[in-house]
């Protein structure tokens, strides 16, 4: 058996090269284009294998594609060459072996496609470190890259090398990305419902694409926005990669302080295990603990270090040598389609310059100028797979469209070494060992956890008693204790003797406080509960030509605190800084104007009745009872008997009968001369039943208009005339609201104007604001 190998990576270079091919006899072979291929791998024990690999599928594809018409692709046209670890090395052991056989000097020649392969052996290179021989492979495709030459490249160990500066690589990578793998470790995430987690990497080549696609791949998963309302959490934490390897705990102390119990591993193997020998020292590697790591930290084999906790999962491909060789053959085949592509394309491919004359000595063209059309009909292959493979295609990145990846779980043997699990097959979710031996996932988040919560009092929702000045508590119905003073006064205080000073600890109650105490309760997290010490709301504020929160939403984003507990408004501003939970209540926005004592009227004794009221008793009812009462007396027989003067005996007379009707009228205790008839003294009683009505009604309603008004200004609303011209008249009317709450923000983005008139009239808090409206 071959010993397992702890780097595998490919690459394949094609070179072409334009001109006569000759037979063995010496004679002319055809007019057909002959192309060179450069195979470039490592120093190796095992280079017949790979040249078997790498010429064997030639015989098939000469019988099955129509190419060969044109190009004529033998074991004639294969060039190996070694790489060496060190970049210059690697060039001048490269380079000569081209320019002997007339590839890369000789005017007329064309490297066509490249990718570097690299296999480090622990016999032969055992002062390589796993991941690390991946510097020269990189400065090899950087270098493929300014030339203009396509790459194929099977890099197992670091299949993120970066794709940067003035021209990108025209690489095809036949190993599952960096990509690739990030997508499967947020499937586990999905999978279990781990809505938060940590990113760490060392300085391994194409660690910043493996933390970029966290971020892209988690802000983008679908099952991450319907599974949890919050954004996943992703950071990063670098670690030395200096032989020997050695950590911070710095490096670590972010990831400790954290609530995040899921973290991703991109390192090589032998920085993952100073990784997480630190990280065990840190109490990271705990049963509430879970690692997901690459392909690079599990290498060729599937023995595990000892640093290395039970119940890690990670991400799996393929990468022994006999993977290794077929991916040789797989990237010869994709090379020989991209010919057929570009056969079939007979138009294109006349205009097609198979010989630029580059030259490693500088004497022909410094870049292919068809090189990035001929990558592109290497990526516009499509083979398909065998033996159930994915189909070998590429996207517009040159990655693979579909890849094989497994999932493995490390356990621990009967013998106690550790190993990856399975070897071979499927791995049963319910088979999985978890962190600490045990068969159920973790929660993915703390057991136990600790916030800090920031408030403003606003009754009743959080209000403040003093507490207990001897024992510094609060009692049962006087809430928990909430720190009122600012941070810094706290410094070198006896705690004890602070607690039960009201200046520095109050005792907080209300509604939140309550729903604070149930949440704490049924999530299981501990506090500490201390208020805003800039006394603000929050809103945002320029400042020094930057724009910043204050208040409530610059504690929190200033990582002060970690959550706010108090009745604390919405809007779209805040929305875009910070998160709310669902509103608990709805409310609008409210007007509070003074009001004061009036002065009672002088003729508030008239107002139970209108003008029209009193003008029909005065001047009609009176009249015309007065009239009827004596005209009914004069013509009664006992009474004037229809004369003009009265019997001598008898004084009733007209002015008699008015001050009659009158002194019914009010009730009023005089002497009166009533009269005899008796129709007129049933018109008199007529009058006296109206006049008892009149004078109820006007006495139960004078009680109410005599009784001190209140004044005050009574507003149509936010559109009232005197808000929005509040100098429209002298005195100018004044208004104000707290400054930087909702109202103040609300204003200031509806109406402006109003917001700035009122700016001077603004006050800092509630309580202020009412004592001013009180004062006037």
């Amino acid at each position: 058996m071959p010993p397992r190998l702890p780097l595998l990576l490919l690459g394949l270079l094609l070179l072409l090269a334009a001109g006569r091919a000759q037979a063995a006899d010496g004679g002319d072979w055809t007019e057909r284009q002959a192309p060179r291929i450069g195979a470039v791998i490592p120093r190796s024990s095992f280079v017949r294998g790979y040249w078997r690999s790498l010429v064997m599928p030639l015989g098939e594809i000469n019988r099955r594609l129509t190419f060969p018409q044109q190009y004529a692709l033998s074991t004639a046209s294969v060039t190996l060459g070694m790489m060496k670890d060190e970049s210059s090395p690697m060039t001048r052991s490269v380079c000569p072996a081209w320019s002997d056989r007339s590839v890369c000097s000789v005017p007329g020649s064309l490297p066509s496609l490249v990718s570097p392969l690299r296999l480090v052996s622990p016999l032969r290179l055992p002062r390589l470190r796993y991941g690390r021989s991946t510097a020269s492979s990189q400065y090899f495709i950087q270098l493929a890259g300014y030339l203009g030459l396509p790459v194929i490249c099977w890099n197992a160990d670091n299949s993120g090398l970066e794709r940067s500066g003035a021209q990108s690589p025209l690489q095809l990578q036949m190993a599952p990305t960096i990509q690739q793998q990030v997508g499967a470790m947020l499937s586990i995430l999905v999978r279990y419902n781990w809505h938060r987690l940590f990113v760490v990497t060392s300085q391994i080549a194409g660690h910043k694409e493996f933390t970029q696609a966290a971020w892209n791949q988690a802000a983008d998963f679908a099952d991450f926005n319907s599974v949890a309302p919050v954004t996943v959490t992703l950071r990063k934490v670098l670690i030395s990669g200096v032989c020997p390897l050695r950590t911070e705990e710095a490096d670590l102390s972010e990831l400790s302080q954290s609530d995040a119990r899921i973290i991703l591993l991109y390192s090589t193997r032998d920085e993952a295990k100073e990784i997480l020998r630190q990280a065990t020292a840190s109490g990271l590697t705990g049963k509430n603990y879970v690692w997901i790591v690459t392909q690079s930290v599990q290498g060729s084999t599937a023995v595990a270090p000892d640093s290395f906790p039970i119940g890690m999962l990670g991400v799996h491909f393929r990468t022994d040598e006999e993977s290794l060789k077929e991916a040789i053959g797989r990237a010869m085949t994709v090379y020989a389609h991209g010919l057929e592509l570009l056969y079939r394309d007979r138009a294109a491919a006349g205009n097609l310059s198979l010989s630029p004359a580059l030259s490693c000595t500088g004497g022909g063209q410094s870049r292919w100028a068809d090189g990035e059309r001929f990558y592109r009909y290497l990526r516009s292959v499509r083979v398909p797979g065998a033996h159930n493979q994915p189909e070998l295609a590429f996207d517009a990145n040159g990655g693979r469209t579909a890849v094989e990846l497994t999932i493995r779980n490390l356990r621990s043997d009967t013998s106690g070494a550790k190993a990856w699990e399975p070897g071979q097959g499927d791995l049963d979710i319910k088979d999985i060992v978890w962190p600490g031996y045990s068969h159920l996932p973790p929660e993915g988040v703390p057991e136990k956890f600790h916030l800090r919560v920031v408030f403003m009092e606003d009754s009743p929702y959080v209000m403040l008693d003093p507490p207990d000045p001897v024992t510094g508590t609060c009692a049962a119905n006087k809430g928990v204790l909430c720190r009122v003073a600012n941070e810094t006064a706290l410094h070198g205080v006896n705690m004890t003797e602070a607690r039960a000073d009201p200046r520095l600890f109050r005792c907080c109650s209300g509604f939140c406080i309550d729903l604070l105490e149930k949440f704490a309760d049924d999530l299981g997290f501990t506090y500490d509960l201390f208020r805003n010490e800039d006394g603000l709301w929050g809103a945002q504020v320029h400042e020094d030509g930057k724009v910043r929160w204050n208040g409530l939403p610059g504690v929190l984003i200033n990582k002060k605190a970690d959550m706010v507990m108090t009745s604390f408004k919405i809007n779209s501003y805040r929305q875009t800084a910070v998160d709310f939970t669902v509103p608990f209540l709805d409310t609008g926005v409210s007007i509070v104007v003074s009001k004061r004592t009036g002065i009672i009227s002088p003729t508030a004794f008239l107002e139970p009745f209108d003008t029209a009221s009193w003008l029909l008793v005065a001047l009609v009812a009176i009249q015309a009872a007065g009239a009827a009462i004596f005209i009914f007396e004069w013509l009664s027989p006992i009474g004037y008997d229809m004369k003009v003067a009265p019997p001598s005996d008898y004084k009733f007379s007209l002015f008699r009968t008015l001050w009659m009707v009158w002194a019914i009228l009010f009730q009023a205790a005089v002497e009166l001369d009533v009269p005899r008839g008796y129709t007129a003294r049933f018109m008199a009683n007529v009058w006296a039943l109206f006049a008892l009505i009149f004078l109820a009604i006007y006495t139960a309603n004078l009680a109410a208009f005599m009784i001190t008004r209140e004044e005050y200004y009574k507003l149509d609303g936010i559109d009232d005339h005197r808000l929005r011209d509040p100098r429209w008249k002298d005195p100018h009317f004044r208004f104000g609201t707290i400054l930087h709450g909702n109202t103040d923000s609300l204003l200031k983005q509806n109406f402006p104007e109003m917001h700035h008139y009122m700016l001077k009239f603004n006050k800092s808090s509630v309580v202020e604001g009412i004592k001013a409206v009180k004062s006037g």
